[in-house]
């Protein structure tokens, strides 16, 4: 940490970088210097218990065993429903309940529940809940610039009745909001004033978590948020060279730190190294920033038996579960961005292919990086079709469209409004289900492989009152019996298999098992669990960090198996740059009598 330091601290990146890990151990190096800390928490799989091994509640509180820190754990989910219900309280005498449903489902997205977390958060940085008394207010995760952008625009503050007759936007009527724009007006400047605010961007040394922050820090910058600084996390050195495994492991980090994208070269940079050991409870924090220390806990760990035992099933035998009884049917990875969808998908797409079947692969992935994976093959089976849809071109679409539809009856700032409103994720996922509702009628003659499919959130907004499903329901001439829409068929377990893609770690683990929620209130079963990057699956490993690293994800894996799913698969961590190849020859006879 460097000597000047700002009041207020923001720590963001994607799930499973160690955000949380970080900030907690920021938070104790500066309460043991003396300072008054205040610690907040808005992610949504908060582990800050499980972290500093301490209560943490909606309620400020004290953490055991530092008289300097504190500690308070805004649930997002609790923040937008209380956000939901102010904001439709008021209309229920109005409107009538489908119109009321429709609005709650509106509200119901990841642009809401943000929107909430920074009501309730930015009364720390206004001074209005006890931030005055402390040194340092650090948050375990940042408002994106696309809820920084609604709070400023002046149509957000308009009457939601005049400026948008003919819906709520994710934001919602502004009688909902607990204060005035002066308040949020105060807060956005102190965020832009590098002698107040920080942004530590947290990343792994990896390409997937290097882009995602690389675009976080450009679209901050965007905003007037200029002072970042870039914190590498998990950075792999190995210990026993004789091991070609971790050799090969370290090389990879090392190259892709080489190529670090060119915006993020200029930041103050950071680099921890990967620890054989949880991150948990203070010592073990303080270890992060005290080498000493951090040599100390190395060296206990590594002291203690790692014998690593995995018997997770691999991905060939989820292929075999889902070709044993059908040849066809509709496949789709979803998870977090960086889990490994992307390979996941290709992967299940060519295995299918080569046991005969007809295969359909497409991606509604932005970056497009399935194309990426192809390429590293060279020849692909005669039966496999690939295809992606633009998710740029089709929200384009859908955006012209709505404000044909809207737009007119609004005057320039809420036009402004309605543009940004359909800026968020929750229009992007709507504009490509309607792009890919015809890869679902193929997946009635052949298998079907998408490559990230629409939250349950995105589903259910569908199938409220004047929807897609509902408009086809009323406004056919057909029996409604022999009507299937694509919704129904998501929701059609004989014919569509949700495939959920995690990490064996704690936080990418808590995020999927969030979205598997999220789809069951859709009337979606997630058909089977992919665990990806399994360090347990590799035999052989020598490195004695390495063999630490197995063993705990031992217990995240028996998590998932025991709470989550009934069926669980793993993909090997592999230290190669062209992943696809090596994990298709993972699966080769001889690579299986090889492990065998």
């Amino acid at each position: 940490m460097e000597s000047h330091q700002t009041k207020y601290l923001f720590f963001t990146g994607k799930g499973g970088v160690g955000k949380t890990s970080l900030s907690c151990a920021t938070a104790i190096k500066m309460a043991d210097e003396g300072k008054k800390v205040l610690l907040v928490s808005t992610d949504p799989a908060s582990n800050l218990e499980d972290v500093l091994n301490s209560p943490v509640t909606e309620k400020m509180g004290a953490v055991q065993g530092l008289k300097n820190l504190m500690a308070i754990n805004i649930n997002p989910e609790v923040s937008a429903d209380e956000y939901r219900n102010r904001v439709t309280e008021p209309l229920r005498d109005i409107l009538p309940e489908a119109a009321i449903k429709k609005m709650q489902e509106e509200l119901s997205g990841a642009c809401t529940t943000e929107i909430a977390s920074f009501d309730e958060f930015s009364r720390f940085i206004s001074g209005e809940n006890e931030g005055e008394s402390f040194d340092v207010i650090i948050f375990d995760t940042a408002p994106t610039g696309h809820t920084l952008r609604l709070l400023e625009l002046p149509a957000a503050w308009a009457s939601f009745s005049e400026k948008n007759p003919d819906g709520a936007s994710c934001l919602g009527p502004t009688s909902a909001l607990k204060s005035s724009q002066e308040r949020y007006n105060k807060v956005v400047e102190t965020l832009r004033d590098a002698n107040q605010t920080t942004f530590y961007l947290v990343s792994r040394a990896e390409r997937s978590s290097l882009k995602e922050v690389s675009r976080t820090s450009d679209e901050l910058k965007e905003l007037g948020l200029n002072n970042q600084k870039l914190l590498i996390n998990g950075v792999f050195k190995a210990l026993d060279h004789s091991d070609e495994f971790a050799v090969k492991m370290e090389e990879i980090a090392n190259k892709q730190l080489a190529s670090i994208p060119q915006n993020l070269n200029g930041l103050e940079r950071q680099q921890f190294p990967l620890l054989p050991y949880n991150v948990l409870e203070l010592q073990k924090l303080r270890s992060l920033y005290n080498e000493k220390l951090q040599e100390k806990e190395v060296e206990q760990n590594l002291s203690e038996k790692n014998d690593v035992n995995s018997f997770i099933k691999g991905i060939d035998e989820l292929v075999n579960d889902l070709t044993a009884t059908q040849d066809h049917g509709l496949i789709m990875t979803m998870g977090k961005g960086g889990v490994g969808k992307t390979i996941t998908a290709s992967a299940l797409a060519i295995m299918i292919a080569r046991k005969g079947f007809e295969v359909h692969l497409t991606t509604t992935d932005p970056a497009a990086h399935i194309q990426d994976f192809i390429d590293q093959l060279g020849e692909l089976p005669a039966n496999l079709s690939i295809d992606r849809i633009d998710p740029k071109i089709e929200t384009q679409r859908y955006t012209e469209k709505v404000l044909a539809q809207k737009g007119q009856k609004l005057d320039e700032n809420g036009k402004k409004l309605l543009l940004e409103d359909l800026k968020s994720p929750c229009t992007e996922e709507v504009a490509v289900f309607h792009a890919f509702s015809k890869a679902i009628q193929q997946a009635r003659r052949k298998f079907v492989v998408i490559d990230t499919a629409p939250t349950g959130h995105t589903l259910l907004l569908l199938d409220t009152a004047g929807s897609y499903h509902r408009e086809v329901m009323r406004n056919t001439g057909m029996d409604p019996a022999k009507i299937k829409t694509p919704y129904m068929a998501l929701q059609d377990s004989s014919l569509s298999k949700v495939i959920l893609v995690s990490l064996p770690e704690t936080t990418p683990m808590r995020e999927a098992a969030a979205l598997q929620e999220d789809l069951k209130r859709a009337g979606i079963i997630p058909y089977a669990w992919v665990v990806n990057q399994c360090l347990s699956m590799q035999a052989g490993i020598k490195d004695p960090l390495l063999k630490s690293r197995a063993r705990a994800e031992g217990e995240v894996i028996q998590t998932i198996e025991n709470t989550l799913t009934k069926r669980i698969y793993g993909i090997p961590y592999l230290p190669k740059e062209e992943l696809l190849p090596t994990l298709l020859n993972f699966y080769s006879e001889d690579q299986l009598e090889k492990i065998i």
